[in-house]
């Protein structure tokens, strides 16, 4: 079975922004994505957990997409980077079907 490469979109950030990013990947022309909650983690600025009373949730958001709409997601969601905290990675994946990305 033939593959082709596609870019895989990885955003961690605060359940509340979860709308807005999503909202972002759409006009990107991102068809698709999975939203996953996040339990823990550590980062540059030490050690965190899920507080559902303090409203410190976070969400990974993984998407699929060519790279073209890779590169308007990001030119869109660039402002927001620092601002919010967000953490985007983007790499190269294979995929099989790859018309539907």
């Amino acid at each position: 079975m033939q593959t082709v490469i596609r870019k895989r979109i990885e955003i961690l950030g605060d359940a509340a922004l979860v709308p807005r990013i999503v909202a972002a990947l759409k006009d990107a022309g991102v068809h698709g994505h999975t939203v996953l909650p996040v339990l823990s983690g550590s980062g540059s600025t030490g050690d965190w957990s899920e507080d559902r009373l303090t409203g410190s949730e976070k969400r990974w958001i993984v998407a699929i997409a060519s790279e073209a709409h890779a590169r308007g997601f990001v030119e869109t969601l660039a402002p927001m980077l620092d601002s919010h905290r967000l953490l985007l990675t983007i790499g190269d994946v294979e995929v099989v079907r790859g018309d539907r990305f």
